[in-house]
């Protein structure tokens, strides 16, 4: 089994989205939070974040969207309103919550929660997206039942699965699940993969799973978040088995980061990490390493 790393901010933070204008839906109250960075098809740099406490009703969440010519510029080219939830596709009304977008081909495929399940949509561009529906017009694919919350999918191919983290928090009590299928069409059922321990287990002790592989033989790594805003934290751990980050333990954490609702991506060799800023007023993003875990 290959060591644990640790993974370590390298340098500075450079800021890439901020507050946005919401036209009549905006609000002084309003946070950017979580959020999906990728390239579309044109090799623009792509930002989605669902904004909360704005005016737009219901939960009051929506999507806006961002686009950067490079992933080291500042200030991000604000795009406006980029999605809304949609009733009539039984979506709960300004659900809308964490996108993540994975490029297959030449199509881009979102999930994303509308407070109650996980939805999926799809683009040819990766800036304009569809909602994938099932017979009766509904786009939730898969929940945790009406009061779980089930949120912040992100998708990640092991093998010939894809593997979709989300969090929810039945009975009260936050989780890390997955859920894997062949085709994104038909899915298993959902796994625990990490609870409890030191992060505790209320109902936003488990949130924002993100979880990346460090080479072909490399473990897998699951950062998930505990606290926002000035006293951000995320805890990571390291598997060889993307099913199990430990449950009920510590067994696989091999550190903490000061940041909240964190994305990580490799382009042309690099690591970088984006998260939100401190105030909840922005996204910032800044190059990342990986270190032997402290004790090896």
């Amino acid at each position: 089994m290959a060591e644990a790393l640790a993974p370590q901010i390298d340098g500075d933070w450079w800021q890439v989205a901020g507050d946005p204008d919401l036209g009549p839906l905006t609000d002084p109250k309003q946070q950017p939070v979580d959020f999906a960075v990728w390239q579309a098809a044109d090799g623009t740099w792509q930002l989605w974040s669902c904004i909360r406490h704005t005016r737009c009703g219901g939960k009051t969440r929506l999507f806006h969207r961002w686009e950067g010519k490079e992933i080291t510029d500042r200030d991000w080219t604000p795009k406006g309103i980029a999605m809304q939830a949609d009733a009539r596709f039984g979506e709960t009304p300004g659900g809308l919550q964490a996108p993540h977008v994975l490029r297959l081909g030449d199509t881009f495929h979102m999930f994303y929660g509308d407070w109650v399940h996980i939805c999926h949509a799809t683009s040819r561009d990766g800036k304009t997206f569809e909602r994938v529906t099932d017979a009766a017009g509904q786009a939730g694919l898969f929940g945790e039942g009406a009061d779980a919350n089930a949120r912040d999918p992100m998708l990640l191919r092991a093998g010939d699965l894809f593997h979709c983290y989300y969090t929810a928090f039945p009975g009260g009590r936050g989780v890390v699940f997955c859920r894997t299928s062949k085709d994104l069409v038909a899915w298993s059922e959902a796994k625990t993969v990490s609870a409890g321990g030191s992060a505790g287990d209320g109902p936003f002790s488990h949130e924002c799973p993100h979880v990346v592989r460090l080479g072909d033989h490399g473990l897998y790594y699951l950062f998930h978040t505990q606290h926002y805003g000035q006293n951000a934290q995320t805890r990571v751990y390291a598997s060889r088995d993307p099913l199990d980050f430990g449950v009920g333990n510590d067994s696989c954490l091999v550190g903490r980061l000061p940041v909240a609702a964190p994305e990580l991506i490799l382009h042309e060799g690099q690591w970088y990490i984006a998260s939100l800023l401190p105030s909840l007023k922005g996204i910032r993003i800044a190059r990342l390493r990986w270190e032997p875990k402290a004790g090896q």
